[in-house]
């Protein structure tokens, strides 16, 4: 299990105070350290945040993330939590479409795959996941989960800022967070025990659906 967490704003160009944002990306993933203990990292590009706690399982050594990869002068960042089964399955078809790999993740696999086949790349996975990959030359965030909700994915669009994160809890230490009761959210789960609307008990917090993704470009 690992944990995901980022921010994205057209307006904004978080590079230019790296010491800022690298303590909002901290305080963020540092709320769910219990994901992922082994490892923390975090990427600052212009418009977009990154930042990933892991827990070692594949590639123990070369799996840390935010992973990049770079073609034909563009640069790719992902972060990701889960298990793609079929990754060295994937990892075959595109050493044979020409790709070469420097790690035995299957987070690099996704990576390739993204810049090799785009969205259709979520009809070839199987198995369990949430990713967020930023294509540095399209200024794009792209964001997707696995087909049956296995792994979370919220997010929040408040004060002009995208955010997303393993957890709601994540989401609450961004500055630009703001914390209010959706009292709508309320009357159904108490009707039927789940929460059977999309938003969640914090007004504009939204989940993800399963097999569902989204794209934000500057």
């Amino acid at each position: 299990m690992c944990g995901i967490a980022g921010y994205f704003n057209p307006d904004q160009n978080y590079a230019e105070n790296p010491k800022q944002n690298f303590h909002t990306l901290s305080r963020m993933i540092n709320t769910m350290n219990h994901r992922g203990p082994d490892t923390y990292g975090h990427t600052i590009i212009n418009s977009c945040c990154l930042a990933h706690t892991r827990l070692s399982i594949i590639d123990l050594e070369n799996g840390r993330q935010p992973m990049s990869y770079t073609k034909d002068g563009n640069t790719y960042y992902i972060v990701y939590n889960g298990e793609i089964y079929n990754y060295q399955t994937l990892r075959e078809e595109l050493i044979a479409a020409g790709h070469t790999f420097t790690t035995k993740s299957d987070t690099e696999v996704l990576l390739h795959g993204y810049e090799q086949w785009g969205v259709d790349l979520l009809q070839r996975v199987r198995g369990m996941f949430t990713f967020v990959i930023w294509d540095k030359n399209k200024q794009e965030l792209f964001g997707a989960r696995d087909h049956f909700g296995i792994k979370p994915f919220y997010y929040a669009k408040m004060n002009g800022t995208f955010m997303y994160a393993s957890e709601i809890k994540s989401l609450l230490r961004h500055p630009d967070f703001v914390k209010e009761l959706n009292a709508e959210a309320l009357k159904p789960y108490m009707t039927f025990q789940y929460p059977a609307i999309g938003e969640t008990f914090f007004k504009g917090v939204y989940k993800l659906p399963e097999g569902h993704y989204l794209s934000l470009i500057h």
